[in-house]
């Protein structure tokens, strides 16, 4: 009997081993001729905004790179799930791929059972792009605050008095006001807005009193004096305010909201193809003329590797979680 099987192991060796080296050949080929057909970059925003303009400056050199057309689909709608819905259901072959921002990792709290797909599960995380900071204004004109400790002591002496303006729950300055929040002891009433540009016209009109929003989207109004920015929320100065203190230096001690943006596929996509994909991403993302480009707009670019990017969704996930319960955010 151990004479026939050690027969048999003899016989059927080389065929395991054709069949394993046949089968890596197979995905390093794959890997060799993609793309070959169109790829498509879904945007879960509508046009405009740095999401966009992420996905339409890579699709471009992409599609130079590749010699296939890159598609932008722009799928706004359901908070940016309907778009990662979608992305998170296409076919597992490298031929979708999602631009994902900050507001991602606050979706599973936002929506627990009713999010129709996983976060952590559903997606391969393919490259963190870059990052930006939001930067917290107010009206220039608001009775006896001019810098955050001003702020805190206001609001902690008014509670809800003051109004905070957002573009929408689970947005990235919905939570950096949230965490701010919760981590001074202050209470502010929510106003919503359906993007960046009526929450900042709110603001000149007096609706609101208080913002956080990215920091290339104030900038206009900050140069005219018509906003007054007290505090940003990195852990260092964002180069386009060098004289406004982070959150951290103002006095909010482990205060930090790292506004990032990045790209993932559907899970299950072979690694040759993840890695082909993100080697041709990040070589665009670290040209020196997009640097420069996208730091003109407060966006550093970070061009990372999967695994680093799947390390910063890990951490996220569960620290907005965490926010969102805390504050009782709910979806409007």
């Amino acid at each position: 009997m151990q004479s026939t099987k050690r027969t048999l192991i003899r016989l059927l060796a080389p065929l395991c081993l054709g069949l394993a080296f046949g089968t890596l050949g197979s995905t390093a080929a794959m890997a060799d001729d993609y793309p070959s057909k169109p790829v498509r970059i879904i945007v879960p925003y509508t046009p405009g905004g740095f999401n966009d303009t992420l996905a339409r400056t890579v699709g471009d050199r992409l599609g130079k790179l590749w010699k296939q057309s890159v598609v932008v689909d722009n799928r706004p709608g359901g908070n940016t799930v309907l778009g990662n819905n979608l992305a998170a259901k296409a076919p597992a072959d490298g031929y979708t791929i999602l631009i994902t921002p900050l507001p991602f990792s606050a979706l599973p709290a936002l929506y627990g059972s009713k999010l129709p797909y996983n976060a952590l599960t559903d997606f391969q995380p393919l490259v963190w792009a870059g990052y930006t900071q939001n930067a917290l204004v107010i009206r220039p004109d608001l009775p006896g605050v001019t810098n955050l400790k001003e702020l805190i002591d206001y609001a902690k002496k008014n509670p809800g008095k003051l109004n905070y303006g957002s573009t929408g729950s689970g947005s990235s300055n919905h939570l950096s006001m949230e965490l701010f929040m919760s981590m001074t002891g202050t209470k502010m009433t929510h106003v919503p807005y359906k993007g960046s540009a009526p929450a900042v016209m709110a603001m000149l009109g007096g609706e609101i009193d208080v913002l956080f929003d990215n920091v290339p989207n104030l900038m206009q109004q900050i140069k005219a004096g018509k906003l007054k920015p007290i505090a940003v929320t990195g852990t260092s100065r964002a180069g386009l305010l060098p004289d406004t203190p982070t959150v951290q230096e103002a006095g909010v001690p482990g205060y930090e909201v790292v506004v990032w943006f990045g790209m993932q596929m559907p899970a299950g996509v072979p690694r040759p193809v993840v890695d082909r994909a993100n080697q041709d991403i990040a070589a665009i993302l670290k040209d020196p003329e997009v640097v420069k480009q996208f730091r003109e707009q407060g966006v550093e670019v970070v061009a990372s590797t999967p695994e680093a990017f799947g390390q910063l969704l890990q951490k996220e996930v569960p620290k907005w979680t965490k926010v969102v319960n805390d504050a009782g955010v709910k979806v409007e």
